[in-house]
């Protein structure tokens, strides 16, 4: 190998050392753990197979989770407990996917 290939090798590797070490929802991700443990789950079936999933304490809503007949499942989060998911400014919910997972 030469030089030029062991400094890729290297560049990629930190940069995916990085990822690993950004987990939990304060940098962005989001998981089952982020759901508040005494919430009442409520899930529905559409006809086109995703399966949508409400979180509620005390009657208000406090997450969802969306698990789409394809592709990977996504969470909407109501962070300042008004029963309503969030929304920044007229913008869309956020919207946080859990793309890996260690164990």
């Amino acid at each position: 190998m030469n030089r030029v290939h062991i400094a890729l090798l290297l560049s990629s590797s930190l940069a995916l050392a990085g990822c690993a070490t950004m987990g939990g929802a304060s940098h962005g991700g989001a998981s089952e753990a982020d759901i508040p443990p005494d919430a009442e789950p409520t899930t529905v079936t559409h006809d086109n197979g995703d399966v949508i999933t409400q979180y509620r304490v005390a009657g208000k809503l406090r997450a969802v989770k969306v698990q789409p007949a394809r592709g990977p499942a996504y969470y909407l989060f109501d962070r300042n407990g008004d029963g309503i998911v969030d929304e920044e400014g007229g913008n869309p919910p956020q919207t946080y996917f859990k793309l890996f997972e260690w164990k």
